[in-house]
């Protein structure tokens, strides 16, 4: 402490100044970094919350204790307290649900409850009920179902109710299967409606379509999909782009087709008829007087026979006739594109150079019919596939590819808290390795001379006479200097000054020694 204080007391006002103020500066530094260091690492718990829903958990985590902050409509806490009060906050029903359910139908009394009010009560807690179960799915955050169901009461047997289901998602878009269980659970819950009268709305991207009803634009998506990880195995990820344009129809057509050919005959039917006559015919003999007495024998007369047969054929034929009824709806594919484009494969060049060469072409038709094969080419629908190998540019000076490097990975606090233990362990190095390393770039001289006698206080063992007159140009100030124990030769140099330079790098080991020895008795005097 002492050589602390004589330290201090030697100082000027201005140096004085300079060292507080850089002490000031340094600890404010380091109590800054410390503050910084030891705040709480703060972590997001709940986000995309509603004011109303905030509230009740800034309350909650106000009655647990714990500091939080607000970032817009995220809440974060401390990491460390995060998961424990998640649940402490769910065992307390937060966040509670925005919708509410059956539980509506338990402050209804029967006095002064009309139909009209339990019938709209029932299907509003039906909406939340089911709005609660949809929010059961991982990546929807709020849900709100409608239902437009009629009131009509009788015996009516057909109702034409319908319901609309509309979410918000966390990112991740509502599948088409998702969409479908949905539609299903809604006409399961409803009783009477039928599952395609149910419309599921992504609130970012508009109506969610069945399975079953898939666009054209999905369904091609899904071909180009498969056509990309057909080729990837063979040439690469990110070696193949694939361009797909699907031409579907979109309104119902129904086409009739007649046709006759005169050159082909259809037998309908045959019909064949046979007619035999035959007849016999006898005369009788000549009238006369003795055939008309009694007991007169009669007389033979003239005998005749006749018989005719009779056979005929008819035959009924129609000209072939070929009748053709085709009916399509909409979603058929009426013609199917496809372009491919493969990146060349790396040869070695005369020169040495790694280039990009186009593939062969026995290659580029074996990836075309794999293609043609993934994508269900049909030629008589004028499909058209068309495969092309040429090098990909590579990424020069005008790009490059984007990678995430540690600190983007890092936090704030755990930045903070590196940069602290950085610095304390840099200012340990370098108190206890700095005089071990200036020990080591000592010079290996020999040891000094302290056994000296003491040097006066002023000249410190400078003797020498000085001239009486004054200096000028004419006649110089002469200074004689005489060094205790060093037989120096005469310098003519007038300037006592520079002979004292010249003296000091003629006898340059003396003059260390004898500069040393004033230090030590300058350091014992006081």
């Amino acid at each position: 402490m002492q050589k602390l204080q004589d330290y201090w007391n030697e100082r000027s006002s201005q140096q004085r100044l300079i060292l507080g103020a850089a002490f000031l500066g340094t600890f404010l530094v380091i109590a800054g970094f410390g503050w910084m260091a030891s705040r709480p690492s703060m972590t997001l718990i709940y986000g995309g919350l509603d004011a109303a829903q905030a509230g009740e958990v800034i309350a909650g985590i106000e009655r647990a204790g714990i500091p939080y902050e607000v970032r817009g409509d995220s809440i974060y806490v401390d990491a460390d307290q995060r998961d424990r009060l998640r649940m402490d906050l769910a065992a307390q029903g937060l966040p509670a649900a925005s919708s509410t359910g059956y539980e509506l139908l338990d402050g209804m009394s029967g006095f002064g409850t009309t139909s009209q009010m339990f019938d709209a009560a029932y299907w509003r807690a039906k909406e939340g009920e089911l709005a609660r179960t949809i929010l059961a799915l991982p990546n929807v955050q709020t849900a709100r179902v409608h239902l437009a169901v009629e009131n009509g009461r009788g015996y009516r047997r057909d109702q034409n109710g319908s319901a609309s289901v509309t979410l918000t998602t966390n990112g991740e878009p509502i599948s088409r299967e998702q969409a479908s269980s949905l539609r299903f659970l809604i006409s399961s819950g409803v009783p009477g409606m039928q599952p395609e009268r149910v419309t599921v709305i992504d609130s970012q991207r508009g109506i969610v379509a069945a399975s079953e009803d898939r666009t054209g634009a999905d369904r091609a998506a899904e071909m180009k999909r498969n056509v990309e990880r057909i080729l990837e195995p063979h040439v690469g990820i990110g070696n193949a782009i694939v361009e797909l344009n699907l031409d579907v129809a979109t309104e119902t057509e129904l086409l009739t087709e007649q046709r006759f050919d005169p050159e082909q005959r259809a037998l309908i039917s045959t019909v064949t008829e046979e007619t035999t006559d035959e007849s016999n015919s006898t005369g009788t003999g000549a009238v006369t007087a003795a055939s008309n007495l009694p007991d007169a024998e009669e007389q033979p007369g003239d005998t005749s026979q006749s018989a005719r047969s009779e056979n005929r054929s008819q035959s009924n034929y129609e000209v072939s006739r070929l009748t053709r009824e085709v009916q399509r709806q909409p979603g058929e594919t009426r013609r199917l594109t496809v372009a491919v484009l493969v990146n060349g494969t790396p040869q070695v060049d005369a020169e040495g150079q790694t280039v990009l060469m186009p593939r062969p072409e026995a290659e580029l038709e074996t990836l075309r019919e794999l293609v043609a094969s993934a994508v269900g080419f049909d030629q008589t629908r004028g499909d058209l596939i068309t495969v092309k190998s040429l090098p990909f540019a590579t990424l020069g000076e005008s790009g490059t590819l984007a990678k995430p490097d540690l600190l983007d990975r890092l936090a704030l606090n755990d930045l903070l808290r590196i940069a602290l233990i950085g610095l304390f362990a840099l200012a340990a190095i370098f108190a206890v390795l700095r005089p071990v390393l200036r020990a080591r770039a000592a010079p290996q001289t020999p040891m000094l001379d302290n056994s000296l006698p003491p040097m006066p206080p002023m000249m410190g063992g400078l003797t020498g006479t000085i001239a009486d007159d004054e200096p000028s140009p004419d006649n110089p100030r002469i200074v004689p200097i005489e060094f205790p124990g060093l037989d120096m030769p005469a310098l003519t140099n007038a300037d006592p000054v520079a002979r004292l330079k010249e003296m000091m790098k003629e006898r340059r080991d003396e003059s260390v020694k004898i500069l040393s020895g004033w230090i030590d008795n300058k350091e014992s005097a006081n």
